[in-house]
């Protein structure tokens, strides 16, 4: 089985210091290119207003970088996928403190996908999203981000293995809980406090990652 997949990246975060861009995918270890099959943001700022459409996969007062790639990336189902982030546009910067995003942004990494007729559609409102991963806060008390810091702006995590062949869209989601308030604000882990008093649960946003 083989699903094909075009991504879109998406950074929520809550302050305008929270810059950092999804640019790169890899399959099964396997680079797939700079800024290839992704749809990059010229602007590494934030979507705070969750009625924009622009939320989705950035657009709008985040533009696309131009020409936007008509690539298609073939995943095969039950792939290993790493997305790579970092606070500029061309890829790691050892002289910038803040690469892949400044350590102050503590917060959840979410990834949904999306089943479309065709991967290189622009509109991407009314898309049914079904998360597939999710990481959190914890063990050793530490956020999605501080593992993703510690791994050079690189977070993996598996296509399952029983989704329909067919074309779909990649979401991957950082929200900077220093300044959140993304998502409505009756979801658990988005209007929380996470310096005092300190944070021992944390109740990730969204629904339930899809299971086979």
């Amino acid at each position: 089985m083989r699903s094909t997949l075009a991504l879109s990246s998406l950074a929520f975060v809550g302050s305008a210091y929270a810059h950092t861009i999804f640019q790169e995918l890899w399959v099964n270890g396997v680079a797939q290119g700079h800024n290839v099959g992704i749809r990059v943001p010229t602007y590494n700022g934030p979507i705070t207003d969750v009625t924009s459409n622009d939320v989705i996969c950035n657009g709008g007062i985040n533009p696309f970088l131009q020409p936007m790639s008509q690539a298609i990336i073939n995943v095969p189902a039950g792939a290993s996928v790493t997305a790579e982030w970092h606070h500029g546009g061309s890829g790691p910067d050892p002289n910038d403190a803040s690469d892949p995003i400044d350590p102050s942004h503590k917060g959840p990494i979410i990834a949904y996908l999306a089943k479309v007729p065709s991967a290189l559609q622009t509109d991407v409102t009314g898309l049914d999203w079904f998360k597939i991963y999710e990481d959190g806060y914890g063990p050793g008390t530490e956020w999605a981000v501080d593992r993703l810091i510690a791994n050079n702006g690189l977070v993996t995590f598996k296509i399952p293995q029983c989704i329909p062949n067919g074309e779909y869209l990649l979401r991957v989601e950082l929200i900077a809980l220093h300044g959140a308030g993304s998502y409505p604000g009756t979801d658990p882990g988005i209007l929380i406090g996470i310096y005092y008093p300190p944070v021992t649960n944390y109740t990730i946003p969204g629904p339930a990652v899809f299971s086979c």
